[in-house]
């Protein structure tokens, strides 16, 4: 009776008994990271991470307290940038470990279960929620009119209209781009849906007088000196900010602007995470339906807001 009991116990071990977390590493790098693109490179960065800490380990013998530990370990190390990795940091690193375990789990059956899931997140610090006043984005907006870089101006004015990523406005390329309809179509997005980006009037006419001065021996919309890449925004970037006297002002948050100048027109919280793609979209979507009209109208009325003052 004894030896029945015991028999399944040692089957559903067997294969994590005979499986390092390496290989486990391993085969997820080979089969799961070419599916996630925009990914990959940082999960690749974080997976080594973990290689170097646990690879050694039997699956069986990889515990929560010992991932715990190593998390410790992570958050004394300097980062990339030489300084202290934070929490939210961490939870990725975390995360990345979970997943490969989770797909050990249900896909290969090599485990039975995923002690990281039982690892408690961190507490993260609140996200920063810096955005321009109607006289910042003016001047911002015409500091980039006059740069030497021509591309600037539509490209931070695409992003104030429609709150896309950086990454999403420099790899455009003119087939995504409908003016007559007023569309921008992304076919894959950091949260791996395709999604349409409507185009409200001032950044449709923003685009058509950059259209007019690009050339046109690329597909690229902003393409730089190597024409099968964009133009290096950096530098640019860097001189409008200074020219406009801008503090402590990034990029990305010119999205964090978009979606604070959504909220101000009224817009409602589904509406401001459909515009901008956000991924927490599904679970919105199990709720209310937004029609691709009405998305029209809330980026058309907080573009009208916005670019009034911004004239050639």
């Amino acid at each position: 009776m004894s030896l029945y009991l015991c028999a399944p116990v040692y089957f559903k071990t067997a294969e994590g008994a005979r499986h390092t977390v390496s290989d486990a590493l391993d085969r997820y790098s080979r089969d799961v990271l070419p599916h996630k693109p925009r990914t990959a490179p940082f999960q690749k960065r974080q997976l080594e991470w973990w290689r170097k800490q646990v690879g050694h380990l039997l699956l069986v013998d990889l515990t929560a307290p010992r991932i715990v530990e190593c998390r410790a370990r992570l958050l004394s190390e300097l980062g990339s940038r030489n300084q202290r990795r934070g929490s939210s940091t961490a939870n990725r690193y975390v995360a990345a470990l979970s997943h490969v375990l989770s797909v050990a789990v249900r896909e290969w059956e090599w485990v039975d279960d995923n002690p990281a899931r039982r690892v408690t997140k961190l507490r993260e610090p609140r996200g920063r929620a810096r955005f321009l006043s109607d006289d910042e984005r003016n001047r911002l907006l015409a500091a980039c009119r006059a740069s030497a870089a021509p591309g600037l101006h539509a490209v931070v004015v695409l992003a104030l209209a429609t709150g896309m990523r950086r990454n999403e406005i420099m790899s455009l390329t003119r087939s995504q781009i409908d003016l007559d309809r007023g569309l921008i179509t992304l076919d894959v997005t950091k949260n791996g849906e395709r999604r349409c980006v409507p185009l409200a009037a001032y950044p449709r006419s923003a685009l058509e007088e950059h259209l007019k001065r690009c050339s046109t021996d690329t597909g690229l919309l902003f393409p730089g000196t190597k024409r099968e890449r964009p133009f290096d925004l950096r530098k640019p970037w860097a001189a409008a900010i200074r020219k406009a006297g801008l503090a402590d002002f990034r990029f990305q948050d010119l999205r964090h602007t978009t979606a604070s100048y959504l909220a101000m027109t009224a817009a409602q919280a589904t509406d401001i995470a459909a515009v901008l793609g956000h991924k927490t979209l599904a679970m919105v979507k199990r709720y209310t339906h937004l029609a691709d009209s009405h998305v029209h109208k809330v980026v058309a009325a907080m573009n009208e807001r916005i670019f009034s003052h911004d004239q050639p």
